[in-house]
């Protein structure tokens, strides 16, 4: 019966066989459909969201896993300053780490953490952005996600009752001004793109030249009969 203490119950009663010995239901990992027994057997490029207690700010994390063991770490974290260290911190400690022992370590931030959980069920149960892709992707692809200046996409917008909504910062890029229809409902906006400003400085352009070659509009931003600054006006 193995080396384990049992009850006197147990210990008493007669064994009954059991009968089916498939193991566990197979799980798509990069092209191939995978029995997991250990964490070696588990494979995958996936991505997590986690939130701290209070909830004042969030992580996503994103993880390149090849045969258990984590190749590849994103952290983006946004809306709490001490997250932004606690994710330079994070992101030493999870590469070279097996998925187990990154789901059992403290990773500074508990927003971090809690992605850390939500990325191991999504790989745990084979439902990853490789599922099906043959050889998974390579090391470093999770930068695809950054776009051009590897900069994280993100999205701020404010609004009150009273005064409406200003963007602040698109996909695009930092929203310098808004275009207003004659009901003042935004038809277009201005923006710069940080990412492309910041890599032409850095290859020796001038600053102010960066800066205007790197402006665009979105919508019908030309059309519009008012123009404001949404972080003034």
């Amino acid at each position: 019966m193995g080396d384990f203490a049992y009850s006197h119950e147990v210990e008493n009663m007669c064994i009954v066989a059991k009968g089916p010995k498939h193991g566990p239901a197979p799980i798509p990992e990069e092209g191939k459909w995978v029995k997991a027994y250990e964490i070696k057997d588990i494979s995958g490029l996936s991505h997590g969201i986690g939130w701290c207690a209070p909830q004042q700010g969030a992580c996503k994390l994103t993880l390149n896993v090849k045969d258990g063991i984590i190749q590849e770490a994103l952290v983006e974290t946004i809306g709490c300053s001490g997250m932004t260290h606690s994710a330079a911190m994070a992101a030493e400690i999870l590469q070279g780490k097996t998925l187990l022992e990154a789901l059992n370590t403290d990773l500074v931030c508990d927003a971090i953490n809690v992605a850390m959980r939500e990325i191991f069920k999504q790989l745990a149960y084979g439902r990853s952005q490789t599922a099906f892709s043959e050889g998974g992707l390579p090391i470093g692809a999770s930068l695809e996600d950054l776009g051009k200046g590897l900069r994280s996409q993100t999205g701020t917008i404010f609004a009150t009752n009273v005064k409406g909504v200003r963007y602040l910062e698109m996909a695009e890029g930092y929203i310098l001004s808004l275009g207003l229809d004659e009901n003042s409902e935004i038809i277009g906006y201005k923006f710069v793109h940080l990412g492309k400003m910041m890599e032409a400085i850095r290859g020796g352009k001038d600053p102010k030249e960066a800066y205007e070659s790197n402006i665009k509009t979105y919508g019908r931003y030309d059309e519009a009969k008012k123009y404001i600054d949404p972080r003034k006006e």
